[in-house]
């Protein structure tokens, strides 16, 4: 995702030539066209592909969009004539840009399977996009590199373990303490690389600003939900910008990685240098495990992957949880035939409900599935899905995923870019703050004339 805040789907292959064929050309009956935007689960789904065919007859191809470019691409290719049956978009933002694409689901099982029908995108009396996936991020830690540190003799701070840090202020005093003693540690630094090359930089100019502004959009009493206040907002305020710089200023400047270097830092280096053991911290979503674990010379156990909240200094923050939610919705194509849409739902409703596909979205996607249909036993059992489970039943309050109100992918790009030059020396705080308003402005101006 860029975002990634927070999950995804794709499935499985078909005819090349049906890809390419013209208004004239003929096409498989059984066939039908996912298009995915999550990468990293490209090859899971090519799997659950091949089984679903092996047990129906139906052929599900599966494509897969680059990474930052998922929008890009399905402009592109439903304006083919062999179009995606089944698309993704990002809750109710997503929802404006494609409404006349999307087909009411309010019939099918697979809106009665959800656990929580709220968490639907809808319009009216219509359902059109359905989540199918919770996740979480915040801070991944080592555990077994914490612990190496709070038993040093000589260190800064007076608590004893990692669980004992719920604010900014004792964050920062461990990370830094642990910077003066990484040699120690045996790291190179206490943060992973903060990402920042092109398409990148999601983990920040959409993540990490979900936190100030779902705090900034929480402050409007007129809206119960954060989503809809910002999604009204004809301007933003960036009011806890301050609270973003505290924790991107931790990130960078204890980071294995000079500040003037992140521009050619990918998540992937950032999630190898976590997998090898070179630094004790990187923030991510629970969708990393699958990243982690596949690292040459991984030497991360999986007991020792655990979760932090991402503090920032706001106010009452010793109650606040991960950032918990989805960004993850499917919709299908109400443009292609009745039969192709109907063996599209069919296909999502077999993925959520068959033992086959739920032991797929558990054990290969590592999805927590908020469908009714999962049982104790069916849940994820990787580490850091299981963090996320337990930091839901904790007395905190988590975080929802705000950034769904973020105006546009443009929006996020001129965000992510401001960043970078600031990282880079070449902008000072107040000139992103600015940038991020004007870019927020220019983007809801776009749109409402669109």
């Amino acid at each position: 995702m860029n975002t990634k805040k927070i999950a995804v789907s794709c499935l499985a292959t078909t005819m090349l030539a049906t890809l390419f064929s013209g208004c004239g050309g003929s096409s498989s009956k059984n066939e039908i066209y996912f298009l995915n935007f999550k990468p990293e689960c490209a090859e899971v789904y090519e799997k659950i592909a091949a089984d679903y065919e092996k047990e129906t007859g139906v052929k599900v191809k599966i494509q897969t969009a680059a990474s930052g470019t998922y929008e890009q691409t399905l402009k592109s290719e439903v304006a083919k004539s062999e179009a995606p049956t089944i698309f993704q978009v990002n809750g109710p933002v997503g929802y404006q840009n494609w409404k006349d694409y999307c087909k009411d689901l309010k019939d099918t099982k697979l809106y009665s399977y959800l656990s929580d029908q709220s968490l639907a995108v809808t319009n009216g009396d219509g359902v059109y996009a359905i989540p199918y996936v919770v996740e979480g991020y915040g801070i991944i830690y080592n555990d077994a590199i914490m612990e190496k540190y709070f038993a040093l003799p000589d260190k800064a701070v007076s608590i004893s373990s990692t669980e004992e840090i719920n604010n900014f202020e004792t964050l920062s005093q461990v990370v830094e303490d642990m910077t003066k003693h990484k040699e120690e540690l045996g790291i190179e630094g206490v943060f992973a690389s903060t990402s920042l090359s092109s398409g990148e930089q999601w983990r920040w100019q959409t993540h990490l600003a979900n936190v100030p502004f779902y705090n900034e959009f929480k402050d409007n009493t007129a809206f119960d939900n954060t989503i809809l206040a910002g999604l009204d907002a004809k301007e933003i305020e960036f009011k806890y910008n301050e609270n973003f710089k505290n924790v991107f200023d931790l990130y960078i400047n204890n980071s294995c990685t000079e500040p003037g270097m992140l521009s050619s830092k990918s998540v992937n280096d950032s999630m190898a240098e976590f997998a090898l053991g070179k630094v004790a911290m990187v923030q991510n979503g629970n969708w990393a495990w699958s990243q982690i674990k596949e690292i040459e010379g991984n030497t991360v156990a999986e007991e020792d992957v655990k979760y932090l909240p991402i503090y920032t200094g706001m106010e009452g923050e010793e109650s606040q949880g991960l950032c918990i939610g989805t960004e993850n919705y499917f919709a299908i194509n109400n443009k292609v035939s009745e039969e192709k849409q109907e063996m599209s739902v069919a296909f999502l409703e077999w993925l959520f409900s068959s033992d086959t596909g739920k032991s797929y979205v558990t054990n290969e996607l590592g999805f927590i599935a908020p469908f009714n249909t999962f049982g104790e036993n069916e849940q994820p059992s990787d580490p850091l899905a299981k963090e996320v489970s337990s930091w839901m039943q904790k007395d905190v309050t988590s975080v929802p995923w705000t950034f769904a109100a973020f105006p546009s992918e443009e929006f996020k790009n001129k965000f992510g870019d401001a960043l970078l030059e600031y990282a880079q020396g070449q902008k000072d705080w107040n000139g992103v703050v600015s940038n991020v308003q004007e870019a927020w402005k220019t983007e809801v101006a776009a749109k409402s004339q669109s």
